[in-house]
């Protein structure tokens, strides 16, 4: 068909009808009118495909929250596509050919029922059935690559929800009056079906962005690699980076991540809200996430993120213009994979205000993230993502999380979970009404597309519905939806990858690589004639990136850096992460005896420890000890590089004088390699720090998995260093050095302090009060003269704790950190000041209620793991509440019957 003009179609009447102060440009005229509307179109089924790592379809995906094939075929067909696929429920995909790599499934494949349509099936995780359209539009709309705001698309731009002239919040609610209850359900699940009969754009909410852009429902890579948007910069996980103990590397490579991810946002390859960081913490060591979150320390979590979402973000005043929309996750207890969308917890109050909490209030109160994501356990009984104790009373009560523009959305499943299988409530629809009426915006899923019947059953309502959307529409215009954003609309393809953040990517990995054992044989000579580089990360290249990860533009494995730096290298594979296989070990051996040096390269990987797939032991897993002690029995200097997340117990090898050295790498990113062997030969001077325990290997039979208490009980030794009762391999913030340093105090605060005087006659008040002194109000600074009495240039990080036999309740912990800072490029012979800051929580505990309290008592502080320097000080007077926790209500009203875990 031939389209009429705009001009034909376009009377006077339609004209003055459009709002006044419509945004427009010079290249855009407002029409108002909806010619996708017109195009059905007429497809023949294919059949059931593939659709993994290479896509099957080289078009764009489009997330419907009412997928189905016609509404996917139409979508696709209108924009001039012969090809459409659905997958996984919500996503729509649209091709002019099927890659040669997609193969023909079964039909059995492609089980998914589609959420448009109930008679009909839509696809699976990467399965998509596929669909030949007979008729695509023959003038389709041209292929724009930038984003348009949604104020700059026809027919929406003629919406009085475009009108600039408006307030905001008139806006929006002129745009709610205009949908129906089941078109507002429709938008709020992270696949948002807009609204086409006005030509409100679908937009999907899921991206992720852990440690670069990564893949996602929302994010697309296009191919093949080396074109625009193919890859972004993939930097270490967080385990990596918060062992490099270095605040502003955080906010570099949070900036960068944040502005590649506006940059892909800008030209359609993503969302603006990104669901980044998870700031769990690092508590059970078995746990399959780790490598995701920076620690198993409250404090640390907190500094790192304090610096982490501003970097996202935009900067810390970013509120109601950013960057891109953070979400800290998973709220909260949420740190065991097994059983995890039904698990209960029970932790102390006491716990919960002084360590499970303690990231979620930086991330809200202290740096204003835009977003929280509600995790799938329960807390007390009640799932998380209906909990009002934790969203409202705590969330939005303590925390001051209020802002228009900013929204709970679930964890992925999560809302359904409630019914099944947490069996809280008796339907879905229930489980809709109550996670929605206690503060939930947005479901990762399609349980609130029965909205429409929990408002018919009375147990929601439609204004509370709006509340929601209203949240969800507000964050949208902090990011340009509506309107277009002049600070950030221009990033661009241009400014992902950079050059400097190449480099920053290759920082960020040997910053946080840590020195475990060293007999002198590290830095390696670069001269040495031949090195056999042997074990299953030898060759690593994808096992560098972890998990969320996206496509790098490189990865530069151990064994391509090693051949650039050595001139004889010769690799083995010698076993695999976890067998009991040795057909390879005879290779391995042999490759060793004709070396200089021998580096084995293993650990655990993603297939070990992932989402959804906890530890069920924390030694090193299959035969790879029973090869390095064969390979320790060579008689050559012998290098083990242990990669991976968690710990493992290196009892064995710390034992052994014939493993020289140990050097613990995580998962390092894109440069890993070229990190890696610059930091054995010495190139880069290690200096990261161990940020969790190393237990020894019975430490997971002494402690139940699901127990969410840290302190020691007659049931557990006590979780984490600060309450840890035995002896650990390795202490939290254990690491080795190239070089030695000497250690003097150059500042340090009184010796005694009176708590009224500290916290000022601002009262705490009402646990929904703003104090303007709390835990994050600053007390001292202290200062270390750090000399460097070796002979290599070298950073060092400096880390305080604070300890007390006395002060609060008992039991007492080890001492807890408070403070670090790292130096950088310390030269041999010289030295440097250190300043080291520290806020009034650090002098807080929490009593039995989670209020933060300081009390009196005796204190000291303490520098580095191994307490090099002391100083003593008294606190004197009455304790006094610093930071309170709200308390739980004997009951709250849910509008359905539900049934809390015990």
């Amino acid at each position: 068909m031939v389209r009429p003009s705009i001009t034909a179609l376009l009377s006077s009447a339609l004209l003055s009808a459009l709002p006044q102060a419509l945004a427009q440009n010079d290249s855009f005229v407002c029409t108002g009118i909806n010619e996708a509307n017109n195009y059905n179109a007429t497809i023949e089924y294919l059949g059931c495909y593939t659709d993994a790592t290479i896509r099957t379809l080289e078009g764009p995906q489009i997330n419907i929250a009412t997928n189905s094939p016609q509404i996917c075929a139409d979508m696709c067909g209108y924009r001039g596509y012969n090809l459409s696929g659905v997958e996984y429920t919500t996503q729509c995909f649209c091709g002019t050919y099927i890659n040669s790599a997609a193969s023909k499934a079964s039909e059995d494949s492609c089980g998914y029922i589609c959420p448009g349509n109930s008679s009909t099936h839509c696809g699976d995780t990467y399965f998509m059935n596929l669909y030949q359209i007979d008729d695509p539009n023959p003038n389709p709309p041209p292929i724009v690559s930038k984003r348009s705001p949604a104020c700059l698309t026809n027919p929406f731009c003629a919406n009085a929800a475009c009108d600039t002239s408006s307030s905001q919040s008139d806006r929006i609610a002129a745009l709610l009056s205009q949908m129906t209850v089941e078109e507002k359900a429709q938008n709020m699940v992270d696949a948002a079906n807009g609204v086409p009969r006005l030509g409100l754009p679908s937009y999907e909410w899921w991206q992720e962005a852990l440690h670069g852009v990564a893949a996602s429902p929302g994010v697309t890579f296009n191919s093949p690699n080396g074109s625009n948007f193919s890859y972004a910069t993939s930097f270490p996980t967080p385990i990596l980076l918060g062992a490099a103990f270095d605040d502003p590397l955080i906010y570099s490579v949070a900036s960068t991540v944040g502005k590649e991810a506006r940059a892909f946002a800008n030209y359609q390859q993503s969302g603006y809200d990104f669901w980044t960081p998870n700031i769990n913490t690092f508590l059970d060591p078995r746990w399959g996430r780790g490598l995701e979150v920076p620690t198993e320390d409250s404090f640390h979590a907190q500094s790192y993120v304090a610096n982490l979402i501003p970097g996202l973000q935009g900067g810390l005043d970013a509120l109601e213009s950013k960057q891109i929309i953070a979400t800290c996750k998973h709220y909260a207890v949420y740190d065991v994979e097994t059983n995890r969308m039904g698990q209960n917890y029970n932790p102390t109050q006491q716990d919960l205000g002084e360590y499970y909490l303690q990231p979620f209030k930086t991330c809200v109160r202290d740096v204003h993230v835009g977003s929280i994501m509600c995790s799938y356990n329960a807390v007390d009984g009640i799932p998380a993502c209906a909990s009002e104790y934790l969203l409202q009373d705590v969330l939005r009560g303590d925390y001051g999380f209020t802002e228009p523009y900013r929204y709970v959305t679930s964890d992925c499943d999560a809302t359904g979970n409630i019914y099944r299988p947490h069996n809280f409530t008796d339907s879905a629809a229930d489980a809709a009404a109550v996670s929605l009426n206690a503060g939930t915006d947005l479901d990762c899923g399609s349980t609130y597309l029965q909205l429409n019947a929990s408002v018919a059953n009375g147990s929601t309502t439609e204004a509370q519905i709006d509340i929601s959307i209203t949240r969800l529409y507000n964050a949208l215009f902090t990011v340009g939806y509506f309107d277009g954003q002049a600070e950030y609309d221009d990033l661009s393809w241009a400014d992902v990858d950079t050059p400097a953040a190449q480099n920053l990517a290759y920082t960020a990995a040997w910053e946080g690589m840590t020195l475990l054992k060293n007999d002198g044989i590290l830095p390696l000579s670069s001269s040495a004639s031949s090195v056999a580089l042997i074990g299953p990360w030898a060759n690593a290249t994808g096992q560098m990136q972890g998990n969320y990860q996206g496509i790098a533009p490189y990865l530069i494995s151990p064994l391509q850096a090693a051949q650039a730096q050595w001139a004889t290298v010769t690799y083995s594979l010698g076993t695999a992460i976890n067998t009991t296989n040795t057909t390879d070990f005879a290779a391995a051996l042999s490759a060793a005896q004709d070396a200089d040096i021998i580096i084995y390269a293993g650990g655990i990987d993603v297939s070990i420890e992932s989402e959804g797939h906890d530890r069920t032991t924390i030694e090193w897993p299959g035969n790879q000890l029973d090869l390095i002690d064969q390979l320790s029995q060579i008689g050559k200097p012998l290098v083990v590089v242990q990669f991976g997340g968690g710990q493992v117990d290196d009892t064995a090898l710390l034992a052994n004088d014939n493993v020289s050295a140990i050097v613990w790498g995580g998962y390092p990113g894109q440069d890993g390699g070229n990190a890696l062997v610059d930091v054995l030969v010495g190139k880069q001077a290690i200096a990261g720090r161990l940020t969790t325990t190393q237990y020894p290997a019975s430490y997971i039979e002494e402690v139940n998995l699901f127990d969410p208490n840290l302190r020691p009980s007659n049931d557990s030794p006590g979780r984490t260093y600060k309450w840890y009762q035995d002896q650990p391999v390795l202490p939290f913030g254990y690491g080795l050095h190239y070089t030695t340093f000497s250690y003097e105090w150059c500042t340090l605060p009184k010796d005694s302090y009176d708590i009224g005087t500290l916290v000022g006659s601002t009262s705490p008040g009402s646990y929904g009060g703003s104090p303007s002194v709390n835990d994050a109000s600053p007390w001292v600074t202290v200062a270390v003269n750090i000399g460097n009495t070796g002979k290599v240039s070298s950073d060092y990080v400096g880390l305080v704790f604070a300890a007390t036999d006395n002060a609060g309740p008992a039991p007492y912990p080890n001492k807890w950190l408070v403070s670090y800072a790292r130096l950088h490029g310390l030269a041999a012979g010289a030295s440097e000041e250190l300043q080291l800051s520290i806020n009034l929580g650090a002098l807080a505990r929490a009593n039995a209620d989670g209020d933060l309290v300081i009390y009196p008592g005796d204190y000291q502080l303490l520098l580095d793991y191994d307490s090099c320097l002391t100083f003593n000080f008294t606190l004197t007077g009455e304790s006094r509440v610093l930071t309170p926790l709200a308390r739980q209500q004997a009951s709250y009203n849910f509008t359905v019957p539900v049934h809390p875990q015990a």
